[in-house]
């Protein structure tokens, strides 16, 4: 692993005209961002060695450098799934790449089902903790001390001091904001009204199939985390419909602005 982290590190850092400071990773539907990313450098993750290659629709596949909100930043347009039939390692893999491009916050997004009654579509929420019920973890194998530790403590996962620069962002701004506990399942199904009661039950706020295995390996190696939810659909009784994976893509779309402009006034306000 070691290896070929430094390898699609040094094929990434020869495109790089300075190595970012913060690393992004869109969520479905989400890719729009990288419209605000100044001095753009594209790569498809295709061409960058050892890296997989995204196969789901609203993820475009390729890595962007640019800057952003001030900031030198590098960007997933496009992220990898459990469900893709990625191990968690490799999915988790471009993690292992930021940290080693030097990237000192990530900050992650996903298109989610609400679960708390008081969520509408298009809520964006910030991510206060998570329920991993994915059936497995990105650290399970052998642990590379050079990475970080055998048993890294997640009491913090999302880090408080950014969720409330993040709050008062939005605030000042006057963009409404949730904040709430997301849970992650493998999919690639939709929730059950029986499993989206379940969820809820157990204390999620939302429900997404992604996020938790690449915080948790940010957390290994000691990366501060920042995570936001766009509200796709809604898993409360009385308000289940039937969805599909456009209805996910066109609410998060609509979404996005708002999310963006966080996003971009965080990084421009935080010290990295």
């Amino acid at each position: 692993m070691l290896q070929k982290i430094k390898e699609s590190a040094d094929f990434i850092r020869k495109q790089a005209t300075t190595l970012p400071e913060a690393g992004i990773i869109l969520g479905t539907g989400l890719g729009g961002l990288v419209n605000e990313i100044k001095d753009k450098v594209e790569i498809p993750y295709s061409t960058i060695p050892n890296f997989p290659v995204s196969t789901v629709e609203g993820h475009k596949g390729q890595l962007i450098l640019g800057t952003l909100g001030g900031k030198y930043i590098v960007a997933m347009q496009g992220r990898f799934h459990y469900y893709e039939g990625y191990t968690m390692q490799e999915l988790t893999f471009p993690i292992r790449v930021m940290k080693a491009l030097g990237v000192k916050l990530l900050v992650v997004s996903n298109a989610s089902g609400g679960l708390n009654p008081g969520f509408e579509v298009g809520d964006v929420m910030f991510i206060t903790d998570h329920i991993n019920l994915m059936g497995d973890n990105p650290l399970i194998g052998r642990n590379h001390e050079e990475l970080g530790p055998r048993f890294p403590d997640l009491s913090e996962a999302y880090d408080r001091k950014i969720l409330d620069h993040a709050a008062s962002i939005a605030s000042r701004s006057h963009i409404p904001f949730r904040t709430g506990v997301y849970a992650a399942v493998t999919g690639p199904t939709f929730e059950t009204p029986a499993e989206y009661r379940y969820l809820h039950i157990i204390g999620a706020d939302a429900v997404g199939m992604s996020t938790i295995p690449e915080v948790i390996v940010a957390r290994h190696m000691d990366i501060p985390v920042f995570a936001v939810s766009v509200i796709s659909d809604l898993g409360v009784p009385g308000k289940i419909v039937e969805i599909s994976h456009k209805t996910v893509i066109d609410a998060a779309s609509k979404a996005e602005p708002r999310m963006t402009s966080i996003i971009s006034q965080l990084l421009s306000e935080i010290q990295l």
